[in-house]
């Protein structure tokens, strides 16, 4: 075993020995232990994703553990929001009322799930063969399916019930192409669903292109892509918030890039223009889809699933011209999200201690009321816009023009049409949230405020530090190393 895959394994390793040690503590110390132990948990993911990028021109591929640069990117994204999504949940236990699980036991039932669906998805982008990645995938479903009904309410359990069966019958129908997928490799065991071996299936491109649909259709559903992502606004809308962040920031990318594997592997038998196509014709419909509800007033963590929504489609739409341009907008555009949108649920604790009605109706003027808790939900949506000088502007701005680099003018144009509509809805949006009419208010500082506001300051320093980074990004080895993948 190689350092790298030993510090790998010591990640997984580490936030599956602390889901075990939060069953067994006594509450009292649940949240100190949790906090504790996802430091160290994120120090070592950090560790192998700068491992991975700092040497992105050497890959390791072996049956079980693949390290590249993707997986090195979705590796630190994760790390770090988990960590973040750890250290906010003592603020949202606070205000736990109902829960799946009795009083005595609902910290440490919460925080032993929460990072029993961390490990699984820390392993999700370092699996080396697809079906290690499909049960892996299953179990983030498992895990992340009891987090969405923890409050035990009748719309948390029913969003949850959703979730986990949406998301089944996808993985379901990608486990039906993996199947048919075995039958046509060469090779028996682990080896024959490697990555590099995808490339080897013999039955025929047309027999080859049937199973690379149902591959991306099935996972499709677990990205949230359009027409599959029914289950995703009212998941992220019920789920505990800091949930939420490792949903909408980790969970949808990590098996997004699963998708990207199955495209970079299969592409030599489906042929590279009809398996990149396939990706483009899926983020195209998710940002069209998304626009419309972008456009009309929603419930702030229902605004944040639509967004997410969005940019998935953004993200395999650069995935699909994959050009280097294009490429340095999908490494962009993947942390910038991550930040945003862990900054944007982050805040919801202390938004609904503030504003109640926030939960079920969208608010306005918060800026008005909570000028600090304001700035940071501005932050966050400012830059889910694509609001200069935010990095997703020029991820997006990238990602464009990789279009026009790749010869797909048609997508690129109509990706513009639709990520000027959702600039607009955002931003409207983002007038009212923050500086729209509203009472004013007399309130007790919200629970959870001052933290989300140091998260705020350390995430607009980030957010710059990205959006010089998209500059010189492109003529990179990292960015080279994207488009090589583990082959």
């Amino acid at each position: 075993m190689t350092d790298r895959e030993a510090l790998a394994c010591a990640a997984i390793a580490r936030a599956v020995l602390m889901a075990g040690l939060l069953w067994c503590v006594p509450r009292r110390w649940a949240a100190r232990t949790a906090i504790v132990g996802a430091v160290a948990t994120s120090g070592l993911a950090v560790a192998v994703a700068t491992g991975a990028l700092v040497d992105a021109r050497h890959p390791h591929a072996g049956n079980w553990i693949a390290i590249d640069a993707a997986s090195g990117l979705l590796v630190g994204v994760i790390g770090v929001v988990g960590l973040i999504s750890v250290l906010a949940s003592p603020a949202y236990l606070q205000t736990v009322t109902t829960a799946l699980v009795g009083e005595r036991r609902r910290a440490t039932t919460y925080f032993a799930v929460l990072y029993a669906f961390w490990a699984a998805m820390l392993a999700v982008p370092l699996a080396g063969n697809l079906g290690t990645a499909w049960l892996l995938i299953e179990a983030t479903t498992a895990t992340s399916a009891l987090l969405v009904g923890f409050s035990g309410k009748a719309g948390a359990l029913e969003a949850g019930w959703k979730y986990l069966i949406l998301t089944s019958v996808g993985l379901g129908i990608a486990l039906l192409g993996i199947a048919l997928l075995a039958a046509g490799v060469p090779g028996h065991g682990l080896g024959a669903l490697s990555w590099r071996s995808l490339g080897t299936y013999a039955s025929g491109s047309s027999s080859a292109l049937v199973v690379y649909l149902l591959l991306l259709a099935g996972l499709a559903a677990k990205i949230g892509w359009a027409p599959v992502h029914n289950w995703l606004p009212d998941a992220h809308s019920q789920a505990p918030a800091p949930v939420s962040a490792m949903l909408s920031a980790a969970l949808l990318p990590a098996v997004l890039l699963v998708a990207w594997r199955c495209e970079q592997g299969m592409a030599p038998v489906v042929g590279t223009a009809a398996a990149r196509g396939v990706l483009i014709a899926f983020g195209l419909a998710s940002m069209a889809v998304a626009v419309p509800f972008l456009s009309r007033p929603l419930v702030w963590k229902r605004l944040l699933a639509y967004s997410s929504l969005e940019h998935m489609g953004v993200i395999a739409l650069g995935i699909g011209f994959a050009t280097p341009l294009a490429m340095a907008g999908v490494a962009v555009h993947i942390v910038a999200h991550a930040i945003a949108k862990t900054l944007g649920f982050a805040a919801v604790t202390p938004l609904l201690a503030h504003e109640p009605r926030a939960a079920g109706q969208p608010v306005t003027g918060i800026g008005r009321t909570r000028p600090l808790l304001g700035a940071s939900l501005a932050l966050s949506l400012g830059t889910l816009s694509g609001l200069p000088p935010s990095p997703l502007f020029a991820s997006e701005l990238l990602i464009i023009a990789g279009g026009f680099q790749a010869a797909h003018a048609g997508p690129a144009v109509a990706a513009t049409v639709l990520l000027a509509l959702a600039f607009l809805g955002l931003m409207r949006a983002l007038l009212d949230l923050t500086v729209g009419e509203k009472p004013a208010r007399d309130t007790a500082r919200p629970t959870g405020l001052r933290g989300v506001v140091a998260l705020a300051a350390v995430s607009g320093v980030l957010l710059l530090a990205l959006t010089a980074a998209a500059v010189w990004l492109p003529t990179t080895d990292l960015v080279r190393a994207l488009i090589k993948g583990v082959s």
